[in-house]
């Protein structure tokens, strides 16, 4: 068995998203033997997403009858030399954003974060919210990062993912005020100054609206993908579009629009009803023509679970964890597909000069 035959086999392994086979898409980087194994270096940019994990079960039972151990590996070409990049070992930076605060934001990307880490991915959460830092309550997490003699951090740990949070650094009734250039060195600081390993997500909750952080994260590090949180209220909605014209003017890729307190449910009679109307979150992603990646119940356990530190959606069996279970899956999916469409896109165009 040589190289065209693996190739010809994998022909047989379709991308559910871009409705073609994974050659002919040139999402197979590479294909070598070494001994008893084949090593395939497949395009896949999101570990751990349902659909990228689908693949390449595909291509373990393509080449299943085959007398070899097969070795997939998935790397994926930012086309940015080792210099320019600022956080090399971290595949995806997924950008939590609203136009406006209170709309949960926080909430969502703490039950990102913990999702794919509970779906095996090796996470990092960033809480880049300057003014209101508030995700290390929400996960009860009480240890400080830890400097070393080179004067890095050691982001602490838990439920699997690395935290790091202005919060750590200053104190707990200190008031926040900060000028736009310190935000910039602090953040910068942040990404640069901390030991956040390899990571296959780095999770960013952004402060509400789109001020100084959120341009200081788009000119100085490569955010992968952008999830923007509404609720179903048309103003949240109206605020949601300003994010996302934010994220277009820095071609940074929006996976889709989440809808958080989507309906209430009440826990005494299970009726439901619908607090903050119904439906803007949808109605917002076709007409913006953006993914929608599913709405997420006001339930009580939500907040609590952000009182007691443990995100929902780690819970087992509540329709709400299932939300959020479907929200991380889809996010996942998104991230991947925008990968592989943007380098198939480009392997396929004739090369200039």
């Amino acid at each position: 068995m040589d190289e065209a035959d693996v190739r010809d086999r994998l022909r047989g392994v379709t991308d559910p998203d871009l409705g073609d086979d994974i050659v002919s898409l040139e999402l197979v980087n590479e294909i070598s033997f070494e001994g008893d194994t084949i090593r395939i270096d497949l395009a896949l940019g999101a570990p751990y997403s349902p659909i990228e994990t689908g693949i390449a079960d595909e291509v373990r039972a393509a080449l299943s009858d085959v007398d070899y151990e097969i070795d997939l590996s998935a790397s994926i070409d930012r086309g940015l030399s080792a210099d320019e990049q600022i956080l090399p070992d971290v595949k995806n930076i997924i950008a939590v954003a609203s136009g406006k605060g209170g709309v949960g934001k926080s909430t969502v990307a703490v039950n990102l974060a913990a999702g794919l880490s509970q779906l095996g991915a090796r996470v990092g959460l960033f809480d880049a919210d300057v003014y209101g830092p508030n995700v290390p309550r929400m996960l009860d997490a009480e240890e400080r990062p830890k400097a070393t003699k080179d004067e890095t951090l050691i982001p602490p740990e838990k439920y699997g993912m690395k935290l790091m949070s202005m919060d750590f650094l200053v104190g707990e009734d200190d008031p926040v005020i900060w000028r736009g250039p310190m935000v910039h060195k602090v953040l910068t600081q942040l990404w640069e100054d901390v030991q956040w390993g390899a990571l296959d997500y780095m999770v960013v909750d952004l402060p509400p609206g789109t001020g100084d952080t959120q341009l200081t994260l788009l000119q100085s590090v490569p955010v992968s993908g952008a999830v923007i949180v509404t609720t179903p209220q048309e103003v949240a909605v109206d605020d949601a579009r300003k994010g996302l014209e934010m994220f277009g003017k820095h071609e940074t890729p929006v996976l889709g629009i989440v809808e958080n307190m989507s309906g209430f449910r009440c826990p005494d009679c299970g009726s439901e009803h619908d607090i903050f109307g119904e439906g803007g979150g949808e109605e917002f992603a076709d007409e913006s023509e953006m993914p929608f990646l599913g709405s997420i119940p006001l339930d009580p356990r939500v907040r609590e679970g952000g009182d007691d530190g443990r995100p929902t959606v780690l819970d087992e069996d509540s329709d709400t964890s299932e939300a959020l279970r479907e929200f991380t899956n889809n996010a996942a999916n998104m991230q991947g597909l925008v990968h592989r469409r943007g380098l198939s896109v480009q392997r396929s165009e004739p090369h200039s000069h």
